[in-house]
Formats: C-alpha cells, sequence, structure tokens
C-alpha cells in the first residue's frame, strides 16, 4: 500500500518539530555561556605588547536594564599604558593607583596605572550585551593568568559580583570574574607564537563557529529523522 498524501505531510511535519526541538534545545544548552561577564581573546602571549581587550556584558535581567559597569584591573601584576575605547551612549571613568613596586621600562620607570574603570549614563536593554574595550601597552610576563573582577548594577539597583575566581580543573562558580589566560610564545614558530585576534573579531570566529556546529548536528538529526519516517513507509507499504 502506497502512503498517501496525508500520511506523507504527517511525516515531513513530525521531522520538522524533532529538528525544531533540537534546534531549540542546542540553543538552550548554549545560552548559560552568554550569562556572565567574559573577556575577548581569552588568551595571549605573555608580554604582548599594544593589544586589545574586550569585556562583553550581556543582560541577564527580564525586567531591568545594566545602567553600570565597573572593572577592575588586576593590582599583584598591573598593565601599563591602559587606553578606553568610547563606546557611544556611555561615559569612561578611569582611576589610577600607586604601584607598590615601580616598573623600569625602556621609556623611564612606571610609578602609577589604572586600576578600575567604570562606565555608566548608558543602558543594556534584557536580552541585549555590550563589549567594552581598552587598548593596553604591554601585559606582564611573571603570570599564567590575570584576573579583571567585575561589577554589573541594575536600572532597579541590583547589583551582580562578578569577583569569583575559576578554580584549577573545578567547576566554574556561579559568579565567575573574567579571566585572561597568559601563553608563552612558541619556539617552533607555529601558530602558537602569533598574537592571538583581538576584541569582536576573536568573538566574532568563536560565534560563528558555535552556531555552524549547531547548524550541523541539527541537519543531521533532521536526515536521519527523515531516514527512518522513509523506512517506515517502506515497510508499511510491504
Amino acid at each position: 500500500m502506497f502512503p498517501t498524501a496525508t500520511g506523507i505531510r504527517r511525516t515531513l511535519r513530525r521531522s520538522a518539530l524533532v529538528t525544531t526541538l533540537t534546534a531549540a534545545g542546542v540553543l538552550v544548552a548554549a545560552g548559560p555561556a552568554f550569562a556572565h561577564v567574559t573577556i575577548h581573546p581569552g588568551s595571549y602571549l605573555k608580554g604582548a605588547t599594544d593589544g586589545t581587550l574586550t569585556f562583553r556584558v550581556p543582560n541577564e535581567e527580564d525586567g531591568a536594564s545594566t545602567t553600570k559597569v565597573q572593572v577592575f584591573l588586576p593590582a599583584d601584576h598591573p598593565i601599563p599604558g591602559v587606553l578606553v575605547t568610547p563606546e557611544s551612549g556611555w561615559t569612561a571613568k578611569v582611576t589610577t593607583a600607586k604601584l607598590k613596586t615601580p616598573i623600569k621600562t625602556d621609556d623611564g620607570t612606571i610609578t602609577d596605572a589604572v586600576s578600575e574603570i567604570t562606565w555608566t549614563k548608558g543602558k543594556i536593554a534584557p536580552g541585549q550585551y555590550q563589549d567594552f574595550s581598552v587598548a593596553f601597552g604591554a601585559l606582564p610576563d611573571d603570570t599564567d593568568h590575570l584576573v579583571f573582577k567585575a561589577l554589573q548594577t541594575y536600572s532597579d539597583g541590583k547589583v551582580v559580583r562578578w569577583i569569583e575566581q575559576p578554580p584549577s580543573g573545578g567547576e566554574e562558580p556561579e559568579n565567575p570574574a573574567p579571566v585572561l589566560t597568559l601563553t608563552k610564545a612558541s619556539t617552533s614558530g607555529g601558530p602558537s607564537a602569533a598574537a592571538p585576534k583581538t576584541g569582536s573579531a576573536s568573538a566574532s570566529d568563536s560565534t560563528a563557529r558555535s552556531i555552524g556546529a549547531a547548524g550541523l548536528a541539527v541537519g543531521v538529526l533532521g536526515l536521519v529523522t527523515a531516514g527512518v519516517a522513509i523506512v517506515r513507509s517502506r515497510a508499511t507499504r510491504r
């Protein structure tokens, strides 16, 4: 018995439903990765010079907007020569502090460095995010990680403290601080010797790869579902 037009439409509808639900599951699973403040790129070479760091701040509240963002630069491993990139609608305030140990450079001795950057007078609406970028003169070469604690203030007065340092090899804390990994330059001249992509370019590449992987998974599942439907249809005819 050959399948009727109604049966074929039902099979296609079932396949489309399974594919849609699977896609939704992939997106839900990827959602938590965007729920906290992150730094891009996630790694740099030790001692890298003239680069950019971008702090991505998403709004995870449904009924309030983010109106203030504070980023605290590491005091134990200071970063000299920090400049703030202007962000439309936002006003940046830069705070400096005296260094316990002055930094000697070819251009002289640095006695103070940026300790905090505060962005105000802007708004990140629910379901949106904002990138805040800063340029640096040089990164330290005596540590493997730089921790940037951050505070996110909402229009309803709520303050989220992104200050917890992720433990090595442990579970991610509830409110992790953005962490920049510092790596050694490769002696073989391979890809790791090159400086990583900076700012939104790196984030765009990562997002594109994630979306591509999710799309591939959904497509494969859809083909499998359609194949099962065809086999069942043939079995019914027999």
